[in-house]
């Protein structure tokens, strides 16, 4: 997404209802045989979530955003603070209806094929078998699973990427207007990954609001609108990519095949490093494209040079003292 878009993103969304608020909200957890140690995995979080945004909260595991997770869905309750959802109170049971959830983990029962589970989801709903006709079909075909194996094959015999996606399916059995989940990429390989993200784009463009936490920054870089990153129970960045990367009109090329004389006209810093010709460009970038084509050198990448979240993110946890191997 690029600078412009964002900021068009970012005005969009001022103007829609808050979907998800919390203020000062804490999470304290007792431990130890006598109940006498406490924990705070939730530190005076606040936060707005508005109609029809996808956001993605980071953090190391153990930072708090499962907590926040299942205190936004009323698994957990909060220790202080306010907080609501569509508008309610946390745990009001009129919304339940109107949100979807795939836990980190989730425990399905191994002998249900994936059809099977999609009935027993839609059951709890208590969405009629007419309606279930059409909805389980278009829901697997969403997330890319065939309808026979989802007939015939049982979970126990699904794949990572399999189990992940069905799990999508079965949050969406209700048709929410919220989805939550939960480490999605988890322990996904780069094509499941990728399934994964083109099935949250297409809800993008169904106008759903998306809640995920994940720890799997580059995905995260290509889908959010925003992004919050949690670190020891406290919020401490939030906004999109341009409000906490910055924006820069410089960029750094990387090419192949080129006469290093005529390149350096481009790029004055340049230097030559695992096998290729990179460097900061000066002027612009049309005109570079005219002189590489001239020389018949090939461009292997144009980015924008601004740190990266995943830089970003560590930078953060750094001037915070906190050590990223927690």
């Amino acid at each position: 997404m690029d600078i412009s878009t964002q900021q068009s993103v970012e005005l969009a969304l001022r103007d829609r209802p808050i979907v998800i608020h919390t203020q000062d909200l804490r999470k304290v957890y007792r431990r130890g045989f006598w109940l006498n140690q406490t924990v705070q995995t939730l530190n005076r979080c606040t936060l707005d979530i508005y109609e029809g945004e996808t956001f993605g909260l980071l953090g190391q595991n153990g930072a708090g955003k499962t907590t926040l997770l299942k205190i936004l869905l009323g698994i957990v309750r909060p220790t202080g603070g306010q907080a609501s959802l569509l508008g309610k109170p946390l745990g009001d049971r009129s919304v339940k209806h109107r949100v979807g959830y795939l836990p980190e983990n989730p425990y399905f029962y191994d002998y249900l094929t994936g059809w099977e589970l999609l009935e027993y989801a839609a059951g709890l709903f208590q969405i009629p078998r007419s309606v279930q006709r059409t909805r389980i079909p278009e829901l697997l075909d969403l997330v890319g699973l065939a309808r026979s194996a989802a007939q015939k094959k049982q979970l126990r015999q699904y794949s990572k990427g399999m189990l992940q996606r069905v799990g999508v399916a079965q949050a969406l059995i209700n048709d929410p207007e919220v989805v939550f989940l939960d480490e999605p990429m988890s322990g996904l390989d780069p094509l499941g990954r990728f399934q994964i993200r083109q099935i949250i784009e297409s809800l993008k463009t169904q106008g759903k609001t998306i809640f995920f936490n994940s720890h799997v920054l580059s995905d995260v870089e290509l889908i959010c609108d925003r992004i919050g990153i949690l670190a020891q129970g406290e919020l401490i960045s939030l906004g999109n990519l341009q409000d906490l990367l910055g924006t820069t009109d410089l960029y750094r090329a990387r090419v192949r095949d080129a006469n290093p004389e005529v390149l350096r006209q481009w790029m004055p810093d340049l230097e030559f490093r695992d096998g290729v010709w990179q460097g900061h460009l000066k002027g612009q970038p049309q005109d570079f494209f005219a002189s590489l084509r001239l020389m018949n050198a090939t461009l292997l990448s144009l980015t924008l040079a601004r740190p990266s979240l995943e830089e970003y993110f560590l930078q953060q946890l750094q001037q915070r003292g906190i050590s990223q191997s927690q």
